[in-house]
C-alpha cells in the first residue's frame, strides 16, 4: 500500500553514471533525469534549483488556482515563469526568486489575486513556508482582464505583489 502522500513523501535517486547524473523516482510516476552541469556533470537532465523552481511554481499555482476556482473565478489560461538569482559564495542557492504569473481571465480581479497569493505564502504552498526567511520572493502579476468578454485587449502588466521574506 502507498504511503498517505498527506502524511509522508518519499524519493529516491539512483546514480546512472560515474559523475553526477542520477534517475529519480516518488511513488509511482515516471522517472526524472538529475544531473550537474559540465565539468562535474553531463548537463543531461534538471538541476536541483531547476526542479526546485518547479516545485515551487507548481506549489503556486495549486494553490492560486484551487482557491479562485473556489471563488468561483474561471481562469482562461494560466502559467508561471520562475527565475532564480544565486548567491555567489557556496552554497550558491537562490538568493531571490522571482515569479512571472499571466492570468487570463474575465472574472478575476486584482484583489482576488492578491488574497490568494497571500493565502499561497502564509498557509497553503509548503514550499514557500520551508524557504521563508531565507530567499527573497518577488512576484509579478500580467493579468488580462479581458479574456473570455469577446473584447480584443492586449491584457496589462500588473505588478501585485513585491514579497521580501
Amino acid at each position: 500500500m502507498a504511503p498517505d502522500k498527506n502524511k509522508l513523501v518519499i524519493s529516491e535517486i539512483k546514480l546512472v553514471n560515474d559523475r553526477l547524473g542520477f534517475m529519480g523516482t516518488a511513488d509511482a510516476n515516471p522517472p526524472v533525469a538529475i544531473d550537474y552541469i559540465p565539468p562535474l556533470g553531463d548537463g543531461k537532465g534538471y538541476t536541483s534549483l531547476e526542479l526546485f523552481l518547479l516545485s515551487f511554481s507548481s506549489c503556486l499555482g495549486s494553490a492560486m488556482l484551487t482557491f479562485l476556482r473556489r471563488m468561483q473565478k474561471p481562469v482562461d489560461t494560466f502559467s508561471i515563469r520562475a527565475t532564480g538569482n544565486r548567491k555567489e559564495n557556496h552554497p550558491t542557492g537562490f538568493s531571490k526568486i522571482t515569479f512571472d504569473v499571466s492570468i487570463r481571465s474575465g472574472h478575476t480581479s486584482e484583489d482576488d489575486i492578491r488574497r490568494v497569493i497571500k493565502m499561497s505564502e502564509d498557509t497553503y504552498c509548503p514550499v514557500w513556508s520551508m524557504i521563508k526567511g531565507n530567499v527573497e520572493v518577488d512576484i509579478n502579476i500580467h493579468l488580462d482582464l479581458f479574456a473570455g468578454l469577446g473584447v480584443n485587449h492586449s491584457g496589462s502588466n500588473h505588478r501585485i505583489k513585491d514579497v521580501q521574506l
